[in-house]
């Protein structure tokens, strides 16, 4: 039969309504109406066997009653399974119930600056008064590294297997359901925990203004939390379209900020003169030696969280295959400009002592943000204001990313008996509807920043513990993963050439993240057990100080062993490691010969830039 198609906006272009995400596509399977997220798209064929009906759809259809309607058919993950549980070999490709309406210029501005947040902005001022700008720059440069190996492991995986809740199912599916069920949690709580953290951050940069002070902070932070549930609630079209103007917005400041910070440290502007490295000798690079190096791991590690995102809306992206390798590959250029290159230059215009940074030793405007000092001291009056709400821009980002990252682990976990029943709840639209209401709900314990400045500090570095270790682990879970990934696809006969995307460091660039990984996790263990001035400490805040610098551990330890005692799960084997489900794409040697055979007529300025990008 041939296609209906419904234009009855706008008569226009069928094709490009559905490459913009102008309307909701239909596929007719065994005579049962699906979207089109029940398969990999081809456009052209099915548009030519006429199975294919296509709606136009505004932006707000998101908020129509019959949306909010569950979706009979809708399964976040997909794996068919026999009556022991067992993934059934060769099956078709997956049929995802979210909905795929991320596009590549959404991808690349997630991966650019999706999570330039807080961390960067206020909890920078932390690590640069514990560690000194010296140990500043070496965490982060070796998160850093260790990140860009992580992502480009979890970038082959995500091309290959484009699933909801990426990191829960492969680490059940690569290593053992047991830590899939551990890390799976460990993710939704490390997310569920940053929203009220990044309101909590809003509270603290707001109390820069003066008025703003005055005003009791409850009120600022459910204008912020009210805004970020309402984007979810428009699906992740809506998630896409607000990351794509936040970080437009981040990526801009953080370019300025650099350019304006070079000037101020030559002398150009400001009463201080020239400043060069001068921080670095006086007060010095380094406070507190190693070990204030060594306490700056974690703040890092919050700061680049959410990264793997990427990999987490490759389920809910048109073309995964083709916009996840250059999302990917842009990771490199984010932490070496908005991350190495900003930092660095913190450090040459902001002293590790200044009493107002984070932390740090005076309790005058103790909460400020590193950016703002550097630029306020220079004495320019305007430009610390704009930094100010730069930030407040970049907690909504987070705090909207925070809903979205913690609802689709939810629902992955739903799927697979791993959480309640009716976090698995998918309506018309395409949203986990219970998670996301669920996700929004433990926002509200933003409003501790009622309580007062001290206890407000205190619900900060609680939450920024439940979070900071736990997004290490979930980086060295996902090397793990691509090591025995390798391992399974080499056992089954399969060759790297048959792979759409290739991680550039390859599998030594997983084990060189997993080792790094590690190595950060026992040093955390070391800061946490004896921290800087330990000596001087009571035994009550020994014990405090631990748990708040490892607390992620004990509980993701306490997940993995109660649901290995519950189910009694077997270790995957490299036999019983299923490669197969979850794939929208079974067959792609054709269509990759094809792509490498272009390739290889580009010139070489063309082969270098699609190398780095």
């Amino acid at each position: 039969m041939p296609a209906e198609f419904y234009d009855k906006a706008t008569g226009g272009d069928i094709e490009k309504g559905v490459e913009n995400g102008d309307y909701q596509v239909q596929t007719s399977v065994n005579g049962e109406k699906r979207r089109p997220s029940a398969f990999a798209y081809d456009k052209e064929e099915q548009l030519r066997q006429g199975s294919v009906t296509v709606h136009h759809e505004s932006f707000f259809a998101a908020f129509k009653p019959s949306s909010f309607k569950r979706n009979p058919n809708a399964r976040v993950v997909t794996e068919a399974t026999d009556s022991e549980g067992r993934p059934l070999k060769d099956q078709p490709p997956a049929e995802p119930a979210l909905a795929m309406k991320l596009k590549q210029r959404h991808l690349q501005m997630i991966a650019i600056g999706g999570s330039i947040g807080t961390g960067l902005f206020v909890g920078s001022g932390s690590a640069l008064a514990t560690g000194g700008p010296a140990s500043l720059v070496i965490a982060y440069g070796l998160i850093g590294i260790m990140l860009y190996c992580t992502v480009h492991a979890l970038g082959e995986l995500a091309v290959l297997f484009p699933i909801a809740g990426a990191f829960a199912v492969y680490n059940s599916r690569f290593i053992d359901p047991a830590w899939g069920f551990a890390m799976g949690w460990n993710y939704a709580l490390n997310w569920l925990v940053t929203l009220p953290l990044e309101l909590t951050a809003a509270s603290i940069t707001l109390s820069f203004w003066p008025g703003a002070a005055d005003v009791n902070p409850a009120a600022w932070v459910i204008i912020f939390w009210i805004t970020v549930v309402a984007i979810n609630f428009f699906g992740v079209r809506g998630y896409g379209e607000a990351e794509f103007v936040f970080s437009i917005i981040k990526v801009a400041a953080v370019i300025g900020f650099c350019i304006l910070g070079i000037i101020i440290t030559t002398g150009a502007v400001g009463p201080q003169g020239y400043l060069g490295a001068h921080y670095w000798y006086s007060p010095g690079a380094f406070n507190h030696g190693f070990k204030g190096l060594c306490s700056t791991f974690v703040t890092a590690a919050f700061s680049f969280g959410g990264t793997e995102l990427v990999g987490l809306t490759a389920a809910e992206t048109e073309n995964p295959r083709k916009s996840l390798p250059t999302a990917v590959k842009q990771v490199f250029w984010r932490i070496c400009l908005f991350y190495m290159v900003s930092l660095t230059i913190i450090g040459c215009l902001v002293p590790y002592d200044n009493d107002q940074l984070l932390n740090g030793s005076g309790s005058s405007d103790a909460n400020a943000s590193p950016f703002v000092i550097a630029v306020k001291n220079a004495g320019i009056s305007a430009v610390p204001s704009i930094m100010n709400a730069v930030i407040l821009i970049a907690v909504l980002s987070v705090g909207n990313s925070s809903i979205y990252g913690s609802s689709r682990t939810l629902a992955a976990l739903a799927d697979r008996g791993q959480a309640p029943k009716f976090f698995g709840y998918i309506d018309e639209a395409g949203r986990p509807l219970f998670a996301i209401i669920f996700a929004s709900a433990i926002g509200l314990l933003c409003f501790i920043v009622a309580a007062g400045p001290d206890t407000r500090q205190t619900a900060f570095n609680w939450m920024l513990a439940l979070s900071g270790l736990s997004s290490i682990i979930t980086w060295a879970s996902i090397c793990a993963c691509h090591i025995r990934f390798r391992q399974a696809w080499k056992y089954n006969g399969h060759s790297l050439d048959e792979l759409a995307f290739r991680s550039q460091p390859g599998v030594i660039g997983s084990w060189i993240g997993l080792v790094l990984n590690i190595l950060i996790l026992i040093a955390q263990f070391w800061t946490g057990f004896a921290p800087v001035g330990y000596a001087s400490m009571s035994a009550g805040d020994r014990v405090q100080s631990f748990f708040e610098a490892y607390l992620s551990f004990p509980i993701i330890i306490l997940c993995y062993v109660v649901f290995k005692l519950w189910k009694k799960p077997a270790f995957k084997k490299l036999q019983d490691i299923d490669i197969t489900s979850g794939r929208r794409e079974l067959d792609l040697a054709e269509i990759l010969a094809e792509e490498r055979a272009e390739q290889a007529t580009w010139p070489k300025w063309k082969k270098a830039w699609k190398f780095f990008c």
